[in-house]
């Protein structure tokens, strides 16, 4: 995808979340760490398009994963930097890509841990399939069906991010 694709792409998925939750009354979380950027990107067309900017935060999911072998330690309560309570909100999560679905099911979790939302929804640069749990995103820009030993990479900052496979 070049930089002006994933823009459209950007513009497109902002307008789809606009939608779908009555003019984007949101709380916006970008999964650490490209989905960061991501978030805040499509924040700022939400808030273009409706005058009102949904809050942004990032979002770590580390302690939240099941696949993690080492000796990694983050209190289970400080995954949401910004200390909301998302309990009633409609909550979207931002990633670059969607893979497997660990990180999303983490993403789910950490949230909850922090209240009961109304909503969750997730929001993918790419979708490339292989999943390992039944996880399905909202919202698409692009499904790239891949190899599982190749890697889908988004590079870049701002108006210069682009995506490309990786062997």
């Amino acid at each position: 995808m070049t930089p002006t694709r994933v823009r459209r792409t950007l513009d497109r998925l902002a307008y789809e979340v606009i939608e779908r939750n009555r003019g984007g009354d949101v709380l916006v979380f970008g999964i650490r760490s490209r989905g960061t950027v991501l978030a805040h990107r499509l924040a700022a067309i939400i808030a273009a398009e409706t005058g009102a900017t949904p809050p942004v935060t990032h979002l770590d999911v580390r302690a939240y994963r099941d696949d993690r072998t080492d000796d990694f330690a983050v209190e289970l309560g400080g995954a949401i930097t910004s200390g909301w309570d998302v309990t009633d909100r409609d909550v979207v999560l931002v990633d670059d890509v969607l893979f497997t679905g660990r990180t999303a099911r983490a993403a789910i979790e950490a949230v909850l841990a922090h209240g009961r939302p109304r909503s969750i929804q997730l929001v993918v640069l790419v979708d490339r399939g292989h999943r390992e749990y039944p996880i399905q995103p909202d919202f698409v820009g692009a499904v790239i069906p891949t190899k599982h030993t190749e890697r889908v990479v988004v590079e870049g900052e701002g108006d210069e991010t682009h995506v490309f496979l990786d062997d």
